[in-house]
């Protein structure tokens, strides 16, 4: 076997040991605490979209334990400028993401794996690429921005198409901010995070410095 191969492996295993683990930690959380860290989310991500008035964000539904909570789409929309667009993502057969534009909780449709998709007219593989903000989740991001995700590779290939100026921030509970994640070549980083105690959080992928950014204000990279 190849060399670049074994490491692959190596890779793929240690990821799957971390997300077992994380995947625990969520599950153990409590109803009041998920609730308390989706409120703390839902305002961070709202104050976020308010400052920078985007004409159009992508994000998606939470399930389960996501942070955020179910109701992340409906608080994000009520942020929008009038006119603004959000646009959900929906899950294509080869687990890439086509897009489409939430039309309120009533035109959710349930999808595979727990998944709510807009029953809205999909707009393609590329819309991502028009938002001037981008969500996305994971089950934990490190200091340079490399996030860990469920191991089907969808948001890895949708951020591939987002343009390098664009905001992508990931939601997460407290403590799954971390230093140092396995990393594979395909994996793309996120320039921030939200968490319920610290907010949104801008990561410096080049000196692995986190810096903290209050009242939703983050800079330039």
């Amino acid at each position: 076997m190849p060399e670049f191969a074994e490491d692959a492996e190596v890779t793929h295993d240690a990821k799957r040991a971390v997300r077992v683990e994380l995947l625990a930690r969520r599950r153990a959380l409590t109803e009041t605490e998920r609730h308390a860290a989706a409120a703390r989310v839902q305002d961070e991500l709202a104050a976020l979209v308010r400052r920078l008035r985007p004409a159009r964000v992508a994000a998606y539904v939470p399930v389960g334990s996501e942070p955020g909570g179910a109701q992340l789409p409906a608080v994000l929309a009520a942020a929008l400028p009038p006119g603004a667009q959000l646009l959900l993502p929906v899950l294509r057969d080869d687990l890439d993401l086509d897009w489409a534009a939430w039309a309120g909780p009533q035109a959710l449709v349930a999808a595979g794996r727990g998944i709510r998709e807009p029953a809205t007219p999909r707009l393609g593989l590329t819309a991502i690429a028009t938002a001037d903000l981008v969500v996305v989740p994971a089950l934990a991001v490190d200091r340079r921005g490399v996030r860990l995700g469920r191991g089907g590779g969808s948001y890895d290939r949708a951020l591939a198409r987002v343009p390098a100026n664009v905001l992508t921030v990931t939601p997460l509970y407290d403590g799954e901010l971390l230093d140092t994640l396995p990393a594979e070549r395909h994996d793309r980083p996120v320039r921030a995070v939200v968490t319920p105690a610290s907010g949104l959080l801008s990561l410096d992928t080049l000196s692995g410095v986190v810096t903290h950014t209050s009242a939703g204000r983050i800079g330039p990279r």
